[in-house]
This record gives structure tokens, C-alpha cells and sequence, in this order.
């Protein structure tokens, strides 16, 4: 590739590029939609060969900046946007003196002479949690876009490179990135009525149909650092708790020591025994050894209990352990550590993996599991294996945004557990399965009723499907 035909190219057609995209808005303007799906209003976002601005200045964000190596291109992207900051700088040799949330490169990488330095410049303007967005064209495509150009029903551009998925995710990695999530979207790239809608948000999401999507999205993230973050966070352990009277002192005396500091809240729920009591107790007996916080319900359900304690919470992460503590406390700093290593943004415990105890879970409750774990797989597009284990971690900022935009799902979930996991992928972080061992429970009875609270479940997950896979 020629890289001075390329930049040729895109000076010369700078003036007919706002026209021309205005002509294929239906295919341009789902690439932004999408894009937009994972930004938030608090974001700062960077776009990579920003072209003539449209993408940028449509999508959320406090702080939102363009570069592109051409100078026609942002002069055009300056005259239509004059508030937004538009830089002229190479992707090979970016100069900002500041770091971005979520860097996106669209229709960019099959242009690039040097696709691993560019990759490699990213670092200069990311911080250890940006999130780098990549669209590009499915390489089964080409002889189609190719005839297109030649029929004259698209600009021909210049020769670009056609890379699969797993090529450019090598190249992220070389350039140390690693790769959390892959989708296609987009069957048909023009708008016909009735005919696209039905192709491209029905037919496109199902298995087979999705393979040959035009449109793959990738999305990136900085790989772990490996440095030592053993006293970096402080934590709080939110330990909901109905009927749990006699698992409330070993919930406390099992829990290990770790991070910068841990706080407790247990946070009781309407019990007909003397969990209250116990808990006030229990604060009272170790007030000397534990940082311990008590608060009662005011709703009814676990999420109403979680979302009360995580409103008390002052800790830098935030963890849930159920007061049955089917879920050993000891395995709590390995949910830390996997979180403040970055091997992951959102941490889920996940009771399939090891063999349990004999009556740790029903054996329709284990085949529900699975289920859900297929359903999720292929609605989150990332591999998660156990959607309702009691256990999740994540950031405690990542919570207070989740907070801000839950109006998107709304307050559909009792349990707590599919609100935290549908607002994870909204807010674009990389959910890590990690196995625990799950233990019988040793005192009271659940509180889980398997067909009412499982129907509910389903309901939950097919309302969800809507406004994840068919809503872009």
C-alpha cells in the first residue's frame, strides 16, 4: 500500500465527503449508534482518522477530540463542528498531553501502512482502563464491495488491507492490548424498507446469519501490568442477610485480611428470626477488630439489599458475599486480586467449574444454570458461565455509573444479579468468570422458590435480549 495515494485519495475527496455520507447515512449512522450503545456522558472519547467529524460528534461524551493525517479532511470537520477539537496528526505519531476513556478507530485499520505502531501509539493518550473501539469490514466481503466499486455504487476508495478478527487481535496484543469482545452486526448496508429492518436486527443477531455480517466490531483493552496491587484498594463486603442469624459471626471470623482495608455492611432483610439481633451483636463483639456497618431494608429482595449496601459502601471495590456462605469468604481475595490486577473490570463467581457439594444446588437448578449460561454467552458476547452466583466485584466508580444509567434497563430485578451484569456490558467492561468451590449450606433454608423465582429470571433475560441484541 502506497501510503501517499492513500492520503492522496482522502485530500482530494475531503470536499464530497460530507455529501457522500449524508447519502449512505443508514450504513454510517449504525456505526455510530453502536459505538454510542458503550459511551456515557462522563466519557472522554478520542476517534482515530476522524474523517469530516460526523461519528465524533455524534456520540456521548464530556470531552470528545478528532485527529486525522488530513488537513482537508479537518478542515471540513472543523467548519461543521467548530466546537469540538479537531487535530491534524498522524495515527503513526499522535502528540496529546492527555489520556481518553474510550479511543475508537472506525473503517481506519485496512488504511493503515503500520497497523502494530499505531496500536503502539495508543498507549500515549489511554490510561490503564480505556477502552479502544475497532470497526472494520468483514474480509467476506470483499468481492462484493469490490463489484460495488465497480458499479460506481460506492466512492472507490484506495486499496486497503483485509484483516480478520484474530489478525487483529494478534496485532493488539504485539502492541499490548488484549481483545475482551468480537461482534458483527449488518447484513444489508442500505436501507430497504422492511427488508433491512428484518435482515439487520432480526436475522442478523441469530447463529449462521451472523457470520456474514459486513460490519465487525473488536474491542480492546491495556493488558494487566503485573504489578504488585496487593495494598492498593480498599474493599467493601456487602453481606445481605434474611434468616441468616446462625451464619452471621463466621461470616465475620472466616473473612481473610486483605487490600488496603476491608469494610462490612450487612444489610437485613425482613427476617422472621433474630438476624438483626445477631448482626448488632456480632458489630458489637468485634467493633475492635472489624470496620462493620449494619443497615436494615427498606424494599424487599437481594438488589434491593445490594444497592443499600453499595450506597453505605466507601471502598474503592465493591463485593458481595451471601450470608449463607455457600460461597466460602476465603475466596474473596482471589476476587480482589483479580480485579485490582486488571485481569478483568467486572468479576463474577462462577459455581460450575469445580464439583460441589452434594447438596450445594438441585439438579434443576444446575440444568437452569446452564442455560442461562448459553443465553448469556450469546447475548453478552463475552463467555460467562454462571450468571447467578452471589458473588460479583467491580469497581466502585464502575457502580456509581452504572447507577446513572440504570434507567436504561430500569429496576426490573429483585436479585441483583442480571442489573449488575447487563449495566457491566452497557458500560463496556470486560466480565472474567472466576470458579469458586460452592458449599452446602449449613444453617436455614434458601429463599430462592426455583419455578416462580426462575420464570421470573427468563422473563428478565428475554426483556433484556430486546435492549441488547435487537436494540442496535
Amino acid at each position: 500500500m502506497n501510503i501517499n495515494n492513500t492520503k492522496s485519495y482522502f485530500e482530494k475527496h475531503a470536499k464530497s465527503r460530507i455529501k457522500y455520507r449524508k447519502s449512505k447515512s443508514y450504513y454510517w449512522n449504525s456505526i455510530t449508534k453502536y459505538c454510542d450503545y458503550f459511551i456515557h456522558d462522563e466519557y472522554s472519547v478520542l476517534e482515530i482518522g476522524c474523517g469530516t467529524g460526523e461519528l465524533i460528534a455524534s456520540v456521548k461524551g464530556d470531552r470528545k477530540a478528532g485527529i486525522d493525517f488530513s488537513e482537508n479532511m479537518i478542515e471540513e470537520a472543523k467548519n461543521q463542528y467548530p466546537d469540538l477539537d479537531f487535530r491534524v496528526m498522524e495515527a503513526e505519531n499522535i502528540n496529546f498531553d492527555e489520556k481518553f476513556d474510550v479511543i475508537i478507530l472506525s473503517n481506519l485499520i485496512g488504511f493503515l501502512d503500520d497497523i502494530e505502531l499505531v496500536f503502539k501509539e495508543l498507549h500515549k493518550v489511554s490510561h490503564e482502563r480505556t477502552k479502544i473501539m475497532i470497526s472494520y469490514h468483514s474480509s467476506l466481503w470483499e468481492p462484493f464491495i469490490n463489484l460495488a466499486d465497480f458499479l460506481k455504487l460506492k466512492t472507490r476508495a484506495p486499496y486497503q488491507s483485509w484483516l480478520s478478527g484474530k489478525d487483529i487481535s494478534n496485532l493488539l496484543y504485539l502492541a499490548g492490548f488484549e481483545t475482551y469482545r468480537h461482534t458483527r452486526k449488518m447484513l444489508i448496508p442500505y436501507n430497504i424498507p422492511i427488508v433491512s429492518w428484518l435482515f439487520n436486527k432480526v436475522f442478523a443477531v441469530l447463529p449462521g446469519f451472523n457470520a456474514l455480517c459486513l460490519n465487525r466490531f473488536l474491542f480492546a483493552r491495556s493488558l494487566p501490568t503485573g504489578k504488585d496491587v496487593s495494598e492498593k484498594y480498599s474493599t467493601t463486603v456487602v453481606i445481605p442477610a434474611r434468616n441468616e442469624s446462625g451464619n452471621i459471626e463466621n461470616a465475620i471470623l472466616r473473612m481473610p485480611d486483605f487490600g488496603k482495608h476491608v469494610e462490612i455492611i450487612f444489610v437485613e432483610g425482613n427476617s422472621t428470626d433474630d438476624t438483626w439481633e445477631k448482626i448488632q451483636e456480632i458489630q458489637e463483639k468485634y467493633k475492635d477488630n472489624y470496620d462493620i456497618k449494619t443497615a436494615r431494608q427498606d424494599g424487599k429482595g437481594k438488589g434491593d439489599a445490594v444497592r443499600k449496601g453499595y450506597a453505605m459502601a466507601t471502598g474503592d471495590i465493591l463485593m458481595i458475599l451471601d450470608a449463607d456462605l455457600t460461597v466460602p469468604p476465603e475466596t474473596l481475595p482471589k476476587f480482589y486480586e483479580a480485579l485490582a490486577s486488571g485481569k478483568g473490570d467486572f468479576i463474577n463467581g462462577s459455581r460450575l467449574v469445580y464439583p460441589m457439594d452434594k447438596k450445594a444446588m438441585r439438579l434443576l437448578n444446575m440444568f437452569g444454570n446452564k442455560m442461562f449460561s448459553i443465553g448469556f454467552s450469546w447475548m453478552l458476547e463475552q463467555p460467562i458461565k454462571d450468571t447467578l452466583c452471589g458473588t460479583k466485584v467491580m469497581f466502585r466508580e464502575d457502580y456509581n455509573r452504572l447507577v446513572k444509567n440504570r434507567v436504561f434497563f430500569g429496576n426490573f430485578d429483585p436479585f441483583g444479579d442480571f442489573d449488575l451484569i447487563f449495566g457491566a456490558y452497557k458500560l463496556n467492561l470486560k466480565i472474567i468468570d472466576l470458579p469458586i468451590r460452592y458449599k452446602e449450606r449449613v444453617y436455614g433454608d434458601t429463599n430462592i422458590s426455583r419455578f416462580k423465582h426462575g420464570f421470573l429470571l427468563l422473563k428478565m433475560w428475554l426483556f433484556a435480549a430486546g435492549k441488547i441484541k435487537f436494540y442496535n
